[in-house]
């Protein structure tokens, strides 16, 4: 989640992407996402396993900044919201 281009970004793993998707999109959820106007799904990874998604998350929270923006990038480069390629 992202507040812009290159603005706040929030990392964090679910089991149901849409649902939390939205929740931040729409201020549901109290804390950082609501706090720093993360609204933006810019970048996910799927995983079978939610151990995987919850070692990935807290390898990708060590990186640099500019790492994860780089991954964004190259995945997303308009930074588009892809909160609406999930909500069909």
């Amino acid at each position: 989640m992202a507040s812009q281009p290159n603005g706040t970004i929030y990392l964090g793993v679910t089991s149901d992407i849409a649902r939390r998707a939205y929740q931040h999109r729409f201020g549901l959820v109290e804390g950082f996402t609501k706090k720093h106007g993360c609204t933006r799904l810019v970048w996910f990874e799927q995983f079978d396993d939610i151990q995987d998604a919850r070692t990935r998350e807290r390898q990708m929270k060590s990186w640099k900044r500019a790492w994860k923006l780089r991954l964004i990038e190259e995945a997303n480069p308009a930074w588009r919201d892809l909160f609406d390629d999930l909500s069909g």
